[in-house]
């Protein structure tokens, strides 16, 4: 487990990172989100050592990390740092070999992960004849590269298309699998239902959120989802019922017991159609929005 304890960063007069506490599990997908300016950036960067915090630490596995261990991460940074010039085989494995790739394992290993993004074709193409969608799977390939026993990347789908997307999630998944800490950035919200298993908040500074997806959703109040064969408006006035939204025959609601929710059901099937009565389970994206608040 990547973890990250009491970590404080401060810029002139400044406070940007408060205190962040935070775990990666292995095994899990963690997605790291938060506005612009919240300190996704900043924390990540301290992990990989190339800023220095204030106060607090990160370990992998109950070890603090030293410039010894961080070889062994692969990193992927929001300004991307690759070559536009150079043909993209030969900065990949010239990258490779400063993993201590020999220059045969670090072209296989290269064209290995330019084919999972449909890339192969390109190889000897310099990186600035690409679009920037495929620039950033090339930066991601170099990420990958020398198999990395933890994985940071920041905001990794940004430019992608839906296909560039799926690879990214399947490579992802697979390093997951392996038991390979993996945190990402991401201000794609739909993403995070799909893809993430644990889920950091950050906001100002400061974690607000750090727990399982099946954690955070148990967290949330029960809600109830109706449709039904008239305009729901009426569920406003009733007793036990708090309203999160109509729209027309559609509510979704909070009820404050058991018995309201059945007394509702049934002064529903007794007005008409009732469509669907049901637990709502949350997105992931709205209860994001529910903690930042």
């Amino acid at each position: 487990m990547l973890e990250v304890h009491q970590v404080t960063r401060s810029f002139a007069e400044r406070r940007v990172l408060d205190e962040v506490s935070f775990n990666v599990p292995r095994g899990a997908l963690t997605g790291f989100v938060g506005a612009n300016g919240a300190g996704k950036t900043t924390t990540m960067r301290i992990i990989m050592g190339l800023l220095q915090a204030s106060s607090g630490s990160v370990s992998l596995d109950g070890t603090q990390l030293t410039g010894d261990t961080r070889p062994n991460f692969g990193y992927m940074p929001e300004e991307r740092g690759l070559y536009p010039k150079q043909p993209i085989i030969d900065q990949l494995v010239y990258l490779g070999q400063l993993h201590s790739l020999s220059r045969n394992t670090a072209r296989h290993r290269a064209m290995e992960l330019l084919a999972r993004f449909g890339l192969e074709d390109r190889a000897k193409s310099k990186l600035e004849s690409l679009s920037l969608g495929n620039q950033q799977r090339v930066q991601v390939v170099a990420a990958l590269l020398h198999e990395p026993e933890v994985l940071i990347l920041d905001e990794p789908f940004s430019g992608l298309d839906p296909i560039a997307v799926d690879s990214m999630s399947s490579i992802l998944r697979d390093y997951a699998s392996r038991g390979v800490p993996v945190l990402f950035s991401s201000h794609q919200l739909d993403l995070l239902d799909v893809l993430v298993d644990h889920l950091v908040i950050i906001q100002n500074g400061r974690i607000l959120a750090n727990a399982s997806s099946d954690e955070l959703r148990a967290s949330q109040a029960t809600r109830h989802k109706l449709s039904l064969g008239a305009d729901a408006g009426w569920l406003r006035e009733e007793p036990g019922v708090q309203v999160i939204d109509i729209s027309g025959s559609h509510a979704l609601v909070n009820f404050s017991s058991v018995a309201d929710s059945q007394r509702v059901l049934r002064q529903t099937l007794s007005l008409g159609t009732v469509t669907e009565f049901a637990v709502h389970r949350p997105a992931l994206a709205d209860i994001y929005r529910e903690i930042i608040k």
